[in-house]
């Protein structure tokens, strides 16, 4: 790769000072390659596997060609599952702070209504999943007349899960003269016939799959029928010691199980299926990337697009049915250019499928015999001991977030109160500009503004005695709803 920073390409001072912020150095590959692309507005098919930077790839054009003074979405973001939604929203709005770029994420299992109040207010950028993406188009409650950007992400797991025609219809209802960038961990023919059909001589971009070749990842493999796993499990997991490990399972059912079996064993664990509630699934994601336990069991609604890049260790309990599942669960681990380990428990006659997987992969598994009775006993202290040995990690945003101050005030849409109604007002205090105003968020009732630059505490000082519009407003500090 070519030794470039960020500033060479250009970007707008509020752009890189986040990116600087969130600790981004270097480009990697993917975005080296697609970032000048996208900024020329091209049309682009990317093949890049997890973690390859891939987000910040569209990120960042979407966030610099974002007009803040227009009202309605200008780029829409589809994502096949709603945790990839609300990751990708949340690396959005860290990349555009301070350009004040609002950011909405639209999935199924929320309210409907809360998220048309979100939509009707002013929003740059929509990330949603198929279904209900196309929901709020239908309704009228997503204006897509604006929308300049389209991005298909993860668009093999897309098709994969049943959400062709609804992508489709989306697609469709968008205006002609777009930019549409596709982005796919694989490329078969149904992304080959997608791309054609929807995209503008698009350039092709291949990034090598770094997320499951070696030398980051080692890939190795235990024979073992269904009545041996969990014994197998407890022993390998002792000998490894991981730092950061998720399980894979097949069914919610088994997630559940396996879950309840480790926590009889007093693992640091955690589990995540399609089945809980989503806050719930939020909270655990929030935990596991928290560093708050080490064990996470899942169904492969974990597989896709969490941000996570400190997993050392990777376990196919159940080795998966689907070639590209593989793919997709050893990215989980080797990424940010650490190393990792992707271990898969192989029954006998799953062996036609591991020679499938592994030549589409193109890596070879090392098949090992289970480890030895003195090597378990061996190494027992020092995985206790480890356990529950709390290692926090460092959130991304944190450096961020730390300086910024939310407001609420006590009026809104209803008082007939715009944003720009509060940034005039705020930016006439002495010592503070719009520069030190992030995003703003009016609701019917009442209105949050981020204040920049670690300015908080005296802007709400100040606020207390000023107007806005001409009106008296009551102001607080904002805490998290």
């Amino acid at each position: 790769m070519k030794n470039i920073s960020f500033t060479d390409f250009q970007l707008e001072e509020s752009i890189e000072r986040a990116l600087e912020s969130m600790r981004y150095e270097k480009p990697t590959e993917v975005q080296q390659k697609v970032i000048p692309l996208l900024l020329s507005n091209k049309d682009v098919v990317v093949r890049a596997s997890t973690g390859s930077g891939k987000t910040a790839a569209y990120g960042i054009p979407l966030c610099q060609h974002a007009d803040w003074l227009e009202n309605k979405p200008q780029a829409l973001v589809l994502t096949p599952t709603r945790e990839l939604a609300a990751q990708v929203k949340e690396d959005l709005i860290h990349i555009g702070r301070f350009k004040r770029i609002k950011a909405a994420a639209i999935f199924g299992k929320q309210p409907f209504a809360k998220q048309k109040l979100e939509l009707s207010q002013k929003c740059h950028i929509v990330v949603g999943t198929p279904g209900r993406v196309l929901d709020h188009i239908q309704k009228g409650t997503l204006s897509v007349d604006k929308i300049q950007y389209a991005v298909i992400d993860e668009a093999d797991e897309m098709l994969n899960m049943g959400f062709i025609d609804q992508v489709k219809a989306i697609i469709d209802s968008l205006p002609k003269k777009r930019v549409t960038m596709l982005f796919s961990a694989t490329y078969g023919e149904d992304i080959k016939q997608l791309s054609e059909t929807y995209l503008n001589h698009p350039s092709y971009i291949q990034i090598a799959d770094k997320a499951v070749t070696k030398p980051r990842i080692i890939h190795e493999g235990y024979l073992t029928e269904e009545e041996q796993k969990m014994p197998l499990l407890r022993n390998v997991t002792t000998v490894e010691g991981p730092d950061s490990c998720i399980i894979f399972c097949r069914t919610q059912e088994k997630v559940d199980r396996l879950f309840d079996q480790l926590a009889d064993w007093d693992y640091s664990c955690g589990k995540i299926h399609g089945g809980m509630y989503q806050e719930d699934r939020f909270d655990v994601m929030n935990q596991f990337r928290r560093g708050e336990f080490r064990y996470l069991v899942a169904t492969d609604v974990a597989a896709r697009g969490i941000d996570i890049d400190e997993v050392s260790h990777v376990i196919n309990f159940d080795f998966p049915l689907e070639k590209e599942a593989y793919v997709h669960r050893a990215g989980r681990t080797g990424r940010a250019g650490k190393s990792g380990k992707a271990i898969s428990f192989i029954s006998s006659h799953e062996l036609e499928l591991l020679v499938e997987t592994q030549s589409y992969a193109d890596v070879t598994i090392m098949m090992l015999e289970p480890p030895a009775e003195a090597a378990v006993a061996a190494a027992r202290e020092s995985f206790e001991r480890k356990m529950f040995q709390t290692e926090w990690k460092e959130d991304k945003g944190a450096e961020l977030n730390k300086d910024i101050m939310k407001l609420f005030f006590n009026g809104g849409k209803k008082k007939k109160l715009r944003a720009v109604d509060f940034v005039g007002t705020i930016a006439k205090i002495d010592g503070v500009t719009a520069d030190d105003i992030g995003i703003i968020t009016i609701e019917d009732q009442a209105t949050f503004v981020e204040i920049l630059n670690g300015k908080g505490p005296y802007v709400l000082s100040a606020m207390k005695k000023k107007t806005v519009k001409g009106k008296k407003l009551k102001v607080y500090e904002a805490f998290e709803r």
